[in-house]
């Protein structure tokens, strides 16, 4: 049964500066607020709007787009038309990055009974968002889903390499879903304010699958249905998808999974460390052996390439979020270097002192000696370092 929602009369002064038509709307419960994360999409946004306005006629809706930092003037656009409609929102963030966690503040910052979010760059049909609405208000759904893979749906002019992998990545994520759906890559949702904001301390924010982090984090399975819809070509703009936005699906997986024990980052970190030595041995053997490079000089200049390597990949793949450039890329190889200096002392004196307990286990001591040290390395760089901003 659906819950009926009181007005709330404004303000005799807010009130008298509309007409009487306008005074009627405002009368009205806000319904539907469609959420748009947009990263460079300014050729975009006007289609988009025109779009909406004809598909959301006669619903009490608003528009939030949100802005991760676009050099194109995205947000100057957007702010041209806010100022002239005043269904449209924009929310600008400043030192962050992600496509889950931009979402998730353009949907907490309304307050309308339904928040869906729809993808800036108009692959997504919004034809089909009346019949969300009335999925979750109508019907008593919580959630309801835009699918490219039931009965009607399609997933447009993608070639079967795209095809293979969103279906291998969708089987990947059945284990930690807790709602079976079959499009868990999609990006076009809607769901009752009032239940995301119950799942929402759960989420990890990671990446850009926030669908999947919502049915993986809820406490229990959702009232979910799903919308066939047929996936658009991009005629503007460019794709974000890449080698990152794969890594940061992988680690999302790997947040559900295991992440209460230990954290994805530490063992991406701790993989690239592992590649960092496959490195200095490398260079400590062309420098020494056949180079004739002195063997303590050949260590040093192999320490160095294989810290600047770690730290390469590090700010690359595990902090992309948080990634250096210019001046503070410097800053922060000298930081990460100076840190790791130490959890290399820790990693020696560690497994000095284990070994001079169980000698016979030298391997041992070794590979305490690491972990000691690279637990010490993540911590430290990720607080002085990659600290957030």
């Amino acid at each position: 049964m659906m819950t009926l929602v009181q007005p709330v009369v404004p303000a005799r002064g807010y009130a008298a500066e509309f007409g009487p038509e306008d005074r009627r709307a405002t009368r009205r419960a806000l319904e539907l607020a469609v959420v748009i994360p947009v990263l460079n999409e300014r050729g975009n946004v006007r289609p988009m709007l025109d779009r909406l306005n004809i598909t959301l006629a006669g619903l009490q809706h608003e528009i939030v787009f949100v802005d991760d930092g676009s050099t194109d003037d995205t947000a100057a656009e957007i702010e041209a038309i806010a100022r002239y409609d005043r269904r449209v929102r924009l929310v600008r963030r400043y030192g962050r990055r992600g496509l889950s966690s931009a979402v998730i503040e353009g949907m907490c910052a309304s307050v309308a009974r339904v928040v869906a979010v729809i993808d800036g760059d108009l692959q997504h049909d919004e034809t089909i968002l009346p019949r969300m609405l009335e999925a979750i208000l109508e019907e008593g759904h919580e959630m309801a889903i835009g699918t490219r893979y039931a009965d009607g749906g399609s997933v447009g002019d993608w070639d079967r390499g795209r095809v293979s992998i969103s279906r291998f990545a969708t089987r990947l994520a059945a284990p930690i879903m807790k709602t079976p759906i079959s499009d868990p890559m999609s990006g076009f949702f809607a769901i009752r304010r009032d239940v995301l904001l119950e799942i929402v301390p759960r989420l990890s924010t990671v990446g850009y699958k926030l669908l999947l982090d919502i049915v993986a984090s809820a406490p229990r399975r959702l009232d979910a249905v799903e919308i066939p819809y047929r996936f658009r070509t991009r005629t503007s703009g460019e794709s974000k998808l890449d080698t990152a936005v794969v890594l940061e699906y992988f680690e999302l997986l790997l947040e559900k999974m295991i992440g209460r024990w230990i954290p994805p980052k530490l063992i991406l970190f701790g993989a690239i460390g592992a590649a960092g030595a496959v490195v200095q041995l490398a260079v400590l053997g062309l420098a020494h052996k056949i180079a004739g490079v002195g063997f303590a000089y050949a260590e040093i200049v192999a320490v160095g390439m294989a810290m600047l390597f770690n730290y390469t990949l590090n700010n690359i793949l595990t902090y992309r979020d948080r990634r250096l450039i210019g001046l503070r890329w410097v800053k922060g190889l000298i930081s990460f270097m100076l840190v790791c200096s130490f959890g290399a002392i820790a990693n020696v004196g560690i497994g000095t002192v284990l070994y001079g307990q169980h000698g016979e286990r030298w391997w041992l001591a070794g590979l305490l000696g690491i972990a000691v040290g690279s637990v010490w390395n993540y911590v430290a760089t990720k607080w002085l370092t990659w600290r957030s901003r």
